[in-house]
């Protein structure tokens, strides 16, 4: 018995319970017979940022309230640095949006997966005055008009009432 370091080339897109087999590097063989082969079970380390699904990563953002409601430009972190994400006006918490090509890349060649990416809309805390002040001025402006999801919900719940 002999301990040995080796080294190998992990290739991209492997995942958690792929198996790598290198030749010659396993048991003695018996009987004076040449060595048997080593398998490598990958165990891929969860990230604090993306999760994966497949090809697939995705990963939750924080945005301002401002620019769900208006629309804008954010800074995402991908596997190959940061890259910018339009965001459309009147983006609501949760919606998921799409970065092709931005995933993993396939084991098996090919192309790559896509990158998910849900928008978490933060609801201002800590208003000083002035703040306040122009947020109720903007509810007031808005009065009871500007409730997508409200409307809708609403309109399903009177459906389901009428039967």
């Amino acid at each position: 018995r002999k301990r040995k370091k080796i080294s190998i080339t992990v290739p991209e897109g492997v995942n958690t319970g792929n198996r790598m087999r290198v030749r010659g590097e396993g048991d003695a063989g018996s009987k004076g017979g040449p060595p048997g082969d080593l398998y490598v079970i990958m165990h891929v380390k969860e990230h604090d940022i993306f999760k994966r699904k497949e090809e697939d990563i995705e990963c939750e953002i924080p945005i301002s309230f401002a620019t769900a409601t208006l629309g804008g430009s954010i800074e995402v972190p991908t596997l190959d640095g940061r890259a910018n994400l339009k965001i459309s006006p009147g983006t609501q918490s949760g919606t998921i949006l799409r970065m092709r090509g931005k995933g993993v890349k396939s084991l098996h060649g090919g192309s790559r997966g896509d990158q998910n990416v849900r928008v978490i809309v933060e609801i201002p805390t800590n208003l000083n005055l002035e703040q306040k002040d122009a947020l109720e001025a903007f509810a007031e402006a808005c009065g009871d008009t500007v409730h997508p999801m409200k409307d809708s919900f609403f309109e399903k719940a009177k459906r389901w009432f009428a039967g």
